[in-house]
């Protein structure tokens, strides 16, 4: 697959080959979604608690007679029957991450990457180097780039001036490539790879 390089001021630079096995997949949603379940998943806290009977503060002593009163028989104040007692079965601090093979999230990164390339949602830049990190130029390349939701996937390392300049501007996303992930993928509407990026993402999913 073919696809025409642009630079930062939205000029022609090149065309660029890209992998047929990388980005020229037919994406499945059923795969995305395995994918985006387990890094919700994986990232949720898990922190919920409340007190069991065990938990509540309370006096052990049994609260009345066995028998005899003519009500039901209790032996604490803090069982979940009763105004401020202990939670029957409620959630306990946990992890809620399952696993998935490396090979199985590899290619739900090829698919994420193929379903941009397959909606034309997929630009190449030759590069994110910027003289000065000023936060009104880059908006104001962005909007002339028609970019409002956008993931920028750069190579190791993000330029220190273009990342100073974007994460002040609404919509605009910067990672490494080692960074790359299918649920950012798909959350923006726009998956912007420098040159250096796409180098290194085929070299990882290769």
């Amino acid at each position: 697959m073919k696809l025409d390089v642009i630079s930062l001021d939205a000029t022609k630079s090149g065309t660029v080959d890209l992998d047929d096995a990388i980005f020229g997949l037919e994406p499945r949603a059923d795969i995305l979604h395995r994918l985006v379940r387990w890094q919700r998943a994986k990232a949720q806290a898990g922190t919920h608690s409340v007190l069991g009977k065990s938990d509540v503060s309370y006096s052990t002593k049994k609260i009345y007679r066995q028998k005899g009163t003519g009500g039901a028989r209790h032996g604490s104040r803090k069982a979940p029957i009763f105004r401020k007692g202990g939670v029957y079965k409620g959630p306990t601090p946990r992890s809620h991450a399952h696993d998935l093979t490396k090979k199985f999230r590899a290619l739900g990164l090829r698919h994420a990457l193929s379903a941009k390339a397959t909606t034309g949602n997929l630009v190449i830049l030759e590069n994110l180097e910027m003289t000065e990190a000023k936060t009104s130029l880059l908006a104001k390349t962005a909007k002339e780039l028609g970019w409002k939701r956008v993931l920028i996937i750069d190579g190791a390392e993000v330029n220190e001036n273009f990342a100073l300049a974007a994460r002040n501007i609404e919509g605009i996303d910067v990672l490494p490539s080692i960074g790359a992930n299918v649920y950012d993928i798909l959350k923006r509407d726009v998956l912007v790879i420098t040159k250096a990026g796409v180098e290194a993402l085929e070299a990882r999913l290769k």
